[in-house]
This record gives structure tokens, C-alpha cells and sequence, in this order.
């Protein structure tokens, strides 16, 4: 049977199309990140989903934390918003592996097969084709994990408890990098949105899933699944960058926010 690999649905609009543009540009993000000193690399990594150029800066701060992890993480699960239907459960893809102009990264059989195994989810390729908030931290994982196999999930609304459950199934142990892909505020202007997005990271750090209001963030479900499953767990969370759409020369008067936040033990703090 022909392997059959998901193609990439917004190289050249959300991240540059060619690889050596790519590159280049996530490299340049990441290197400008401080030195963080953490003593244990992140279990769980909350990092934005726009165009590269708008919330590139953000991620590559989560990202160049969870950097000690390469040649550890075996498999990472890639949790966010279903933009384009999916229904109320978790959205599982059928293809073998999902590209990017970096390469392909394998999809895990036996984690698809596990969650698979729960009554939420289900293979839906149609709401996968389309979808970007998965796919943009596609080229981040490459640079900076290497070669992993993911686990694409998509979460539809109100799906936080079946988002809780795929987590639970796929939590294992330091083999497993968890990465929940999700914007803050949308559309307000930018001083409102940066007093939103600092309650909502106020509410993560908390791991306070009750606490991230209706608007909080875009990925809510998924945020709340991480921050449950991350509470039972014994992990604490911090905030690494906060910025909106502004940050990048966008409109001052209708911006989208951007946080990103690494999940760990508590010795990390």
C-alpha cells in the first residue's frame, strides 16, 4: 500500500516555502531567545499558531526550552482547534505521515491506535487537510527536536474532556513531548488584549482550566485538557513570552495575542 503523507496546506502564507528560507528564519528566532537555565526540560509546551512572522518570536521561547529533549522525545502529540469542523470530539488523521518543506515526520501507529481506542475520536482527514494550527509547529519540531514521530490531533468544541483523555492515553514518560497549539485574544485592540491575555496566562499558571474565559484563547479546550491532566500530574506552569499580532508591525486597533507557557515538574522553578 502507498504511503500516504499529508502535504502541507500553508507553506508560503503562514511560514516561507522553501527550506533553506525556512530555516533560516526559525533558526534566527530561536538564537535570539536568552539563555533560560532550566533545570528540567518542559513536559508540555503551550505555543501560538499564526504566521511566523507574527508568533514565531513566541513560540521559539517554549521551543528553545524544550531543546534538551532531542534524542529523549520519541513522539510528539500535537493538540489544537479543530478551525474547520470536526464535530464536538477529537479529529485523528489517516495519513502516514505530515510534511513540511523540512521533510515528513512520521505519524505514531501505536499512539494513533491508542486513542483510537477511546470513544471520542475518530480519523477525519477533511478537518486535517486545511488546518494550519497543527501544521506550523511542524518545521519548529523538526529544527528543533529532529526526528520524532507526532501524533495530530484536533480538538472540536467543547471537546476539552476528550482532549483530557487523549492526553491522559498518551502522557507516558520523558519519550512523549505534549505540544498544545493555541492563540490568545482575538480582535480587540492592543492594550485590552494584553490585560486579557495576561488573566489567561495568569488562570495557566495557576492551572486553572476553569479560570480561561470564553475568548481567552482560540485553542481553549485543548489549553483546559493540559491544564487538568497537567494539575493531576504534580506539574506547575510558566509563562515564557507574552506579545500580540502589534509586536510584528500588525493593526494596533484589532490585534490577536500570543502567549507561550512551558509545563514541567517543580523543580524547574
Amino acid at each position: 500500500m502507498a504511503r500516504v503523507v499529508r502535504p502541507p496546506a500553508v507553506a508560503g502564507v503562514f511560514y516561507p516555502a522553501g527550506a533553506a528560507a525556512l530555516r533560516a528564519e526559525l533558526r534566527r528566532q530561536l538564537d535570539a531567545v536568552p539563555a533560560a537555565g532550566d533545570a528540567v526540560p518542559p513536559k508540555a509546551i503551550i505555543v501560538p499558531h499564526a504566521g511566523l512572522r507574527y508568533s514565531g518570536a513566541v513560540a521559539a521561547c517554549a521551543y528553545a526550552r524544550a531543546a534538551p529533549l532531542r534524542g529523549v522525545v520519541r513522539t510528539v502529540v500535537l493538540l489544537g482547534p479543530a478551525h474547520y469542523g470536526g464535530g464536538s470530539g477529537i479529529s485523528l488523521s489517516g495519513a502516514d505521515a505530515f510534511a513540511s518543506p523540512l521533510g515528513a515526520l512520521p505519524v505514531d501507529p501505536d499512539a494513533t491506535a491508542r486513542v483510537l481506542g477511546l470513544s471520542c475520536a475518530r480519523v477525519r482527514d477533511g478537518v486535517h487537510a486545511p488546518e494550519h494550527c497543527l501544521e506550523v509547529q511542524l518545521p519548529f519540531v523538526q529544527l528543533v527536536l529532529g526526528d520524532v514521530a507526532i501524533l495530530p490531533a484536533l480538538a472540536g468544541r467543547g471537546a476539552a474532556g476528550a482532549g483530557e483523555a487523549v492526553l491522559d492515553a498518551l502522557w507516558d514518560g520523558d519519550a512523549t513531548l505534549l505540544v498544545v497549539s493555541s492563540d490568545l485574544s482575538h480582535y480587540l485592540d492592543d492594550t485590552t488584549a494584553r490585560a486579557r491575555d495576561r488573566r489567561t496566562a495568569a488562570a495557566v499558571e495557576a492551572l486553572d482550566a476553569d479560570a480561561i474565559p470564553a475568548g481567552g484563547a482560540c485553542g481553549r479546550e485543548a489549553v483546559q485538557a493540559l491544564l487538568r491532566v497537567a494539575r493531576r500530574s504534580g506539574l506547575t506552569a510558566r509563562t515564557v513570552a507574552l506579545g500580540t499580532s502589534a509586536d510584528a508591525g500588525g493593526d494596533r486597533d484589532r490585534v490577536v495575542g500570543y502567549g507561550a507557557f512551558v509545563l514541567g515538574a517543580r523543580s524547574e522553578r
